[in-house]
């Protein structure tokens, strides 16, 4: 994999991953950042948390241990822990 492979992959699953947390939180993509906080920002609940959760780990094929909810609260923290359940696999 090239270098340009490789961006090209993480930002093709930056739009993946997107577009999950805006189908599941009923946001416009253009609402959400890198940082802006699902719970505070968007209104996700724990509910909420779990779908996404659930929808990374089918899209994906991965498996997210749950304890790892506590890290993803915005854009930047589920891209790092689908970056290491992928790198797990």
């Amino acid at each position: 994999m090239t270098m340009s492979d490789n961006a090209a992959s993480t930002s093709e699953r930056r739009e993946q991953i997107t577009k999950l947390l805006c189908d599941i939180l009923e946001i416009d993509p253009a609402e959400i950042t890198e940082t802006s906080l699902f719970k505070e920002d968007h209104g996700a609940d724990s509910l909420r948390a779990i779908e996404i959760l659930a929808a990374l780990e089918r899209t994906f094929d991965i498996t997210i241990d749950q304890a790892e909810l506590s890290r993803m609260v915005n854009l930047e923290g589920v891209e790092s822990v689908v970056d290491q359940a992928q790198s797990a696999r």
